[in-house]
């Protein structure tokens, strides 16, 4: 069965253009060069499951024609990926039943304790329901799909990736423990995050994305969660035949 996954957003956390810089990237009238905060949706046996909700959320749906969804799954809880979930709740009043969140034990204390309003009224609790995923690793039931899931850390903060069939969704992906290589072996097409060419506290550079996806010998790479140093056409040039930058908008087919 084939799926397909549609970035919503391939920006890191200040988006592309970035306020207040006067660069060539900010000032690229390429829309490659136009990046909202990272984001994904998933077309799955009917299933349409959003992958984080960040700042841009709003502007994403209604770019993309969003107009229900099934479930959410959350990677982690930075604002740059987790800011946007008080605009699921127009979602919800499309479906009237509670719209699943799937994330980690870490993950949900830190949106719950943030947006404290949302998780602690009776009219909040009946519009979301939270699945916590149990281990650091494993494989997970959710809304009828099997997803594998792995952990990582991000300057102090727990990071889960995601497996769906023969693809791997890995942004903000910093530092890993071994474990990871048993869940994501034999993967074909992995996304994964790379800021810039210089290598920094919180994410891979071009060239560790580039490594690690070397590492599971991926069919196709698509680098996500870019910064404005990265411009696609130059940047691309540099990369090799099988790893590109994704742009918003870009839907690809996994199975």
């Amino acid at each position: 069965m084939k799926g397909t996954l549609t970035f919503l957003g391939s920006g890191g956390s200040v988006g592309v253009p970035m306020i207040g810089c006067d660069c060539a990237v900010c000032r690229s009238g390429s829309p490659f060069n136009h990046r909202l905060r990272s984001s994904a949706l998933l077309n799955i046996k009917q299933k349409k499951i959003l992958i984080d909700a960040g700042p841009d959320f709003r502007e994403q749906a209604l770019r993309q024609g969003i107009t229900t969804l099934d479930g959410v799954i959350f990677t982690h809880a930075h604002h740059d990926h987790s800011a946007g979930i008080d605009d699921l709740r127009p979602l919800f009043y499309n479906r009237q039943v509670p719209l699943p969140i799937l994330l980690s034990k870490e993950t949900a204390a830190d949106i719950e304790k943030r947006f404290f309003y949302i998780f602690h009224s009776p009219q909040s609790q009946q519009q979301l329901t939270l699945q916590l995923l149990a281990e650091a690793f494993g494989e997970v039931d959710f809304e009828g799909l099997c997803i594998q899931y792995v952990t990582y850390e991000q300057g102090g903060m727990s990071v889960n990736g995601f497996r769906f069939g023969n693809l791997a969704y890995l942004t903000d992906i910093r530092h890993y423990t071994a474990d990871i290589w048993k869940i994501l072996k034999g993967v074909k097409t992995v996304i994964i995050s790379a800021l810039r060419f210089v290598p920094t506290a919180l994410h891979f550079s071009v060239d560790e994305a580039i490594d690690f996806a070397e590492k599971l010998q991926a069919e196709k790479v698509w680098l996500t969660h870019l910064s404005h140093d990265l411009d696609y056409l130059q940047t691309n040039a540099y990369l090799p035949h099988h790893i590109r930058l994704a742009y918003d908008g870009l839907e690809i087919e996994f199975e």
